[in-house]
């Protein structure tokens, strides 16, 4: 078993090199959220031709072109499981987490590189550790920001990872989400 505060490995580390998607699909743009392969496009940039696809980011409607020979290097990745959804509610859940007592403009800094990294785990440790300090004093506009960033990013991939009621069972993930 995990210890409190250790991460299970992230599906960003998992070989993404083979992931395909077909229109339809949801995927998640690290740092944007869950999106929707909405076409798949062949443009010639330069001569040679390439193919793209093109996701339409639910929570805000943008929709990015990733080259299908980069999936990889952008981090685009399939939504995760149901049992990787259960470890990231595991992660949700902790509290009993030593928060760093340094500046809120350093801790800023590395909540957003984890947050950029797109793995759920590393932004449900950001969501919790924002929340658990919330509870001991007024977060930093900043803070505040990323704290919904955090939530909006890992709710819609948990909604499609598991039922919305199954969310709302967990007390402390309830209270973290406000269902």
């Amino acid at each position: 078993m995990a210890k409190p505060g250790s991460r299970p490995s992230s599906p960003v580390k998992k070989d993404l090199k083979n992931v395909t998607f077909n229109v339809g699909d949801n995927a998640v743009y690290p740092g944007h959220g869950v999106g929707k392969i909405v076409a798949i496009e062949t443009k010639e940039i330069m001569g040679a031709k390439c193919d793209f696809y093109i996701c339409q980011i639910q929570e805000t409607g943008m929709r990015v072109m990733i080259p299908k020979n980069n999936v990889a290097s952008v981090g685009l990745r399939p939504i995760i499981s149901k049992e990787e959804a259960d470890k990231v509610i595991n992660i949700l859940k902790i509290t009993d987490v030593k928060i760093d007592n340094q500046t809120w403009n350093r801790r800023y800094r590395e909540y957003m590189e984890k947050i950029k990294t797109g793995s759920v785990y590393e932004i449900a440790e950001v969501l919790r550790d924002l929340f658990l300090l919330k509870v001991d004093k007024e977060l930093s506009f900043g803070e505040r920001k990323m704290l919904d960033t955090a939530r909006g990013l890992l709710l819609k991939e948990l909604e499609l990872a598991v039922k919305k009621e199954d969310l709302a069972k967990e007390e402390e993930v309830k209270a973290i989400f406000n269902l």
